[in-house]
């Protein structure tokens, strides 16, 4: 992982990608990986982040970051959806 994180930072500063933008760019990658792993819960997010949950939301609105934007990745296509889709899978079986 350090490896591939110096890897990240050498091509970032090459690019000439400010050190704002960077820190930026990670915290809301960051905060977006672990609102999914609680499905957008973010009071459990925030306890695992050691935060506050206010604190959690007042960065998430410095960030642009939406807990409707993390919820909608991980809720179930609609019912219609999911039936072509089953259906493509056992036309390729």
């Amino acid at each position: 992982m350090k490896r591939e994180l110096d890897n990240l930072i050498t091509q970032m500063h090459s690019t000439g990608i400010r050190y704002e933008d960077a820190v930026r760019q990670f915290k809301r990658q960051y905060l977006l990986e672990v609102l999914r792993a609680h499905r957008g819960n973010q009071c459990k997010a925030a306890e695992e982040l050691g935060m506050h949950r206010n604190t959690l939301s007042r960065t998430m609105a410095e960030l642009e970051l939406e807990v409707a934007e993390v919820r909608a990745g991980l809720k179930r296509p609609v019912r219609s959806e999911r039936l072509v889709h089953s259906g493509l899978r056992q036309q390729v079986r």
